[in-house]
Parts: structure tokens; C-alpha cells; sequence
């Protein structure tokens, strides 16, 4: 039986510009599914970004509601949010984020303690475990600037899921990637929807939208179409390819 694992209901995000009101998100009713790999699209300015951070609690919608566990987190509190973050939620980001004086081990092993979930040699065991399975145990005692971008994104990968979350957000994680670091990452990031980790993501890449099962289009802050996929395999990424870019093609992208 498919479950939802976050619902928006009726969403609206608007900004004060110029003494009026810009709508960037338009009374958005939206489910998000559990095991999923959903991925939004659409052109620059459509609101994707906007939408992954009112979903996330990172920033407050204007109206309407985003339900997790039973909770709406537009109406929680920044401390009751935070929680949520360092809990349930994982997030990977275009710019990496790492903390330039420390080493990788230590970039991940941070938000494993502050979860407080683990016990310290738990934490650490897991961080070595993950940075292993992401391939990057070789550089985990450099520090950020000391190895490459693909290495810091996988780093930032095994950040964002140290604390096992619920629901992985990820923002344009390959837009700063090389098409070699890009496969890379986006195999890291199948292999945890094969193993049942959920995942949000925001693309403007079609290479990296073929990963998801679920294809939402975002066009002046609605979504106006969805394309549902099978599992991604590399065998069929031909086919697939066609299917999607038929799809952009109808949505006008």
C-alpha cells in the first residue's frame, strides 16, 4: 500500500516586491509518497526551489499547510522546526556547504551527534561506513578545499543521511558537477531509493530528472502535469530519455 509521507494542502508562498505582492507559489495541493524518487522540473523563476523550501520547513509558506507525522510545519515553531530538520529531514545543496576547517569525517560526523540518536563511536563508525559506501575513505581525513567537487558532494550526500532522515531534499545537487561527478552522484543517490530512502528533488537537468520515478512540473507556481516512470535502470535509459523529453516537450519546457 503506497503512503504519503508529506502532504501540502492548498500551499501559497508570496513576497513583498516593489509595494506589491509576487505569488511564487499558487494554492498547491501536493503529495509526496513514501520510497519515492520525485523529482520537480520546470524554467528558472517557476518556483521549484521556492516549493522544496516550504516543503521542507526552511522557510514559511504564506498560507496553507505542509503535513509530516501528523504536523503542520507552517504552523510550527522555528525550535519545533529545527528538530524536524536535524531529525526526519536530509538536504543536499548545489553549493556543498561543508565547513571549510574540518575534515570530511568530521563534516559528516556533526549532524550525526547533534540528532543525538547514536552514541559518539556509533556516529563516528556510521560517518567511516558511509564515506566508505560513497567512495571517498581514502580522502575522509582532507579538508574541503584539499579534494574535488565530486568528492564533496558525495561527502555532502553522507551528511545529509548520517542521521538516517525520513525524507531526502535535494536542491540542483549535480548543478555544480562535471558530467563525470554528475553520473556518480546521481548512482549514489538511485542505490538509496533502491533501498528505500525518499527522495525530493529540484532539476532543471534532464539527466538527473531520468532518476525519478515520479515527475511533477511546476509553471508559475502550479503544478500543470506529472509523468510516472518505473524504477530508473541504466538499460532502458535510452527509452526513458525519449518518454521524458516527450513529456517537457507537452509541458512546453
Amino acid at each position: 500500500m503506497i503512503q504519503n509521507i508529506l502532504t501540502a494542502k492548498d500551499l501559497c508562498k508570496s513576497f513583498a516586491h516593489n509595494g506589491g505582492q509576487v505569488h511564487v507559489l499558487q494554492h498547491i495541493d501536493l503529495e509526496i509518497r513514501e520510497k519515492d524518487f520525485t523529482v520537480v522540473m520546470g524554467a528558472s523563476g517557476s518556483g521549484k526551489s521556492t516549493l522544496l523550501y516550504a516543503l521542507s520547513g526552511m522557510d514559511k509558506a504564506t498560507s496553507g499547510q505542509v503535513l509530516f507525522d501528523g504536523k503542520d510545519l507552517v504552523k510550527m515553531k522555528e525550535k519545533e522546526l529545527a528538530d524536524l530538520r536535524s531529525h526526519d529531514f536530509g538536504f543536499i545543496f548545489q553549493q556543498m556547504h561543508l565547513v571549510s576547517n574540518l575534515t570530511l569525517l568530521e563534516n559528516v560526523t556533526v549532524p550525526g551527534y547533534l540528532s543525538h540518536r547514536k552514541t559518539s563511536s556509533e556516529v563516528k563508525k556510521r560517518a567511516e561506513d558511509l564515506l566508505a559506501k560513497m567512495g571517498v575513505s581514502d580522502v575522509m581525513d582532507h579538508r574541503p578545499s584539499q579534494v574535488s567537487g565530486g568528492e564533496q558532494q558525495r561527502c555532502a550526500i553522507a551528511r545529509s543521511i548520517i542521521h538516517e532522515p525520513k525524507l531526502l531534499f535535494a536542491d540542483e545537487p549535480t548543478g555544480a558537477l562535471n558530467r563525470k561527478n554528475t553520473t556518480e552522484v546521481l548512482d549514489l543517490m538511485t542505490d538509496l531509493n533502491r533501498q528505500g530512502q525518499s527522495i525530493l528533488m529540484v532539476t532543471h537537468d534532464l539527466r538527473a530528472a531520468l532518476r525519478g520515478n515520479r515527475l511533477l512540473y511546476l509553471e508559475d507556481g502550479n503544478v500543470i502535469g506529472e509523468l510516472s516512470l518505473p524504477p530508473y535502470e541504466k538499460e532502458e535509459e535510452k527509452s526513458r530519455e525519449t518518454q521524458v523529453n516527450a513529456w517537457l516537450s507537452s509541458m512546453k519546457w
